[in-house]
């Protein structure tokens, strides 16, 4: 190989790996909302209320185009963090940041199906158990038993219901642990800090298992 040519070829690497390291363009709407609302846009993202486009809408018509401001919420509320901060059941905010609502069991489930399926391909046990994980605790706060849960989430994939299927045993599991405990502490006559002492708990997980 040539020197022109050995140059031309290092060139050509050196633009691709300055392609694939360039950090890619926020979308300048997102950085506005940013500086409007860092604590909904900002280092930690926040579930945003139902209805907040028209919210933003009306709060900043002069600054805030319509068009441009639904492909920005679009973008955000597909990236990962915002998907993970609806995976991890944390409320509804509005524009001042305070919590509003719950959000709802269905967008909490797809949204830990969406990270699983998102990083399951780089490491497949550890999203694997991360979901199972995130789905029980989504399943005991649903409000709903496990069989209903079930049924209201049942998949045709076979992978996304095993998933399913591990995190009800796990919740079962916790269940029926709770119950022995509780049977356990009122055959014992023990107060709940003597009870958590003698099974090696800690006094504040074993007043809340024992509620």
């Amino acid at each position: 190989m040539t020197t022109t040519q050995d140059s031309t070829v290092t060139a050509r690497a050196s633009r691709g790996q300055a392609a694939r390291k360039a950090p890619r363009a926020v979308h300048p709407l997102l950085q506005k909302l940013f500086e409007l609302y860092p604590r909904l846009f900002g280092a930690r993202f926040l579930p945003l209320k139902l209805g907040v486009f028209e919210d933003l809408l009306a709060a900043h018509p002069e600054t805030l185009p319509a068009d441009e401001l639904k492909v920005a919420l679009g973008l955000h509320t597909r990236s990962t963090r915002y998907i993970e901060s609806v995976a991890s059941g944390l409320a509804r905010h509005d524009l001042q940041a305070r919590p509003v609502e719950p959000v709802a069991p269905e967008h909490v489930h797809h949204a830990i199906l969406e990270l699983y399926k998102r990083r399951s391909g780089k490491a497949p046990e550890r999203a694997r158990q991360h979901a199972v994980e995130q789905l029980a605790a989504a399943i005991e706060v649903s409000g709903l038993s496990r069989e209903d849960y079930r049924e209201r989430f049942t998949s045709p994939d076979d992978n996304l219901q095993s998933l399913l299927e591990d995190a009800l045993s796990v919740v079962a599991q916790k269940r029926a642990r709770r119950e022995a405990l509780q049977n356990a502490f009122r055959a014992s006559g023990k107060t709940v800090v003597e009870f958590a002492e003698m099974y090696g708990l800690d006094p504040a997980e074993a007043k809340r298992l024992l509620a």
